[in-house]
């Protein structure tokens, strides 16, 4: 499976790439499928831990992808990398829907009573109901059933199907879930089952990023969701290549980033892999969203709801919450932010 988006080893594109941090305080906080976006330098063979000219490198089989971390110019301490890494473990532990015993599928069991939940939990429940209620719901994350039942249901490792033991009652939404953030509960008013896919690995790689801050020079790559910090290997921007939506090895845009995340959706490997839980049908206006943002959980989850709404709301919505966003439609039509040149 290709990624659909690449760090590009020693080029640097006319992309504008610092889109304006004014954002609503709930997405700026980021309190801490898609494989679109991926990271080449020095891709010659490595290995996990492998170190290229001072350039350190290493990746992991985690969340359902592979999940890299370079640091460019220097040997990070192994204790570090190794703290950057757990943070994937331990979100993944909190909030997959692919594992019955996970807190995020014992969450969902328990309807109509207020459930104390970790911190991790209820940070991403939190923000996915924010993009919900500022997207009109075009990102909902009660979504958990429908995709079950479209054969979104396989642990990534062992190929086990999980199957929920909840049965929504009729239509659900965003609206039926209520959170106490001085008690961090959750309470889920109506059966359902949650989904957390649109914004959970952004978390991890935010908290990963954490991390590796005094390290300065990083790129982390999650199965094509990213997050450059400082600069690459020849000390300038990184320079990201977002893949063509209909056609193999071929870039159809590429972007110069520090400091950033960069996430895409699209319909690279399944049209239908992405729902408008508005309607319960696959959205399909769109071929590919990509989404610069100051955290990886914004960009993730702002780049869903963006795919579902269609080239001229997904826009709207980018501009309206200060990030970058290039949207090509289904023809290819390009549509971009104010904060992304021509």
């Amino acid at each position: 499976m290709q990624h659909a988006m690449v760090v590009l080893p020693g080029r640097t594109f006319t992309a504008a790439s610092d889109p304006a941090t004014e954002c609503s305080s709930r997405f700026r906080d980021g309190r801490h499928t898609k494989r679109r976006c991926i990271l080449r330098w020095n891709r010659r063979g490595s290995i996990q831990g492998e170190v290229n000219d001072g350039n350190y490198r290493h990746s992991v089989a985690v969340m359902g992808t592979i999940v890299t971390i370079q640091v460019a110019g220097r040997i990070p301490d192994q204790q570090t990398v190794e703290r950057a890494f757990e943070w994937f473990y331990e979100i993944e532990r909190r909030c997959t829907r692919f594992e019955a015993q996970s807190e995020l599928m014992q969450l969902s069991r328990r309807i109509g009573t207020p459930v104390p939940v970790s911190a991790i939990l209820f940070e991403a429940v939190q923000f996915a109901l924010a993009v919900a209620e500022e997207s009109g719901g075009a990102l909902d994350p009660t979504v958990g059933y429908s995709m079950e039942t479209r054969g979104f249901n396989k642990e990534h490792r062992s190929g086990q199907v999980i199957q929920s033991t909840v049965k929504p009652n009729g239509r659900v939404n965003y609206k039926d879930v209520r959170l106490d953030p001085d008690q961090r509960t959750v309470t889920l008013l109506k059966p359902l089952v949650l989904d957390l896919g649109a914004v959970a690995k952004g978390l991890a790689i935010d908290m990963a990023a954490r991390e590796l801050r005094t390290l300065r020079d990083f790129a982390i790559d999650a199965g094509g969701d990213l997050y450059l910090g400082g600069v690459n290997p020849n000390g300038s921007p990184w320079s990201i290549g977002i893949r063509h939506p209909r056609r193999d090895a071929e870039w159809i845009e590429a972007l110069n980033v520090t400091d950033r995340a960069v996430c895409t959706s699209g319909d690279y490997e399944r049209s239908d892999h992405i729902l408008d839980p508005r309607t319960g049908t696959p959205a399909n206006s769109v071929a590919s969203v990509t989404v610069v943002a100051p955290t990886a959980m914004m960009a993730d989850g702002l780049a869903t709801a963006a795919f579902v709404l269609g080239p001229t709301d997904g826009i709207q919505l980018l501009n309206r919450m200060g990030v970058g966003g290039i949207i090509f439609s289904t023809t290819l039509e390009r549509f971009a932010t104010g904060y992304i040149s021509s």
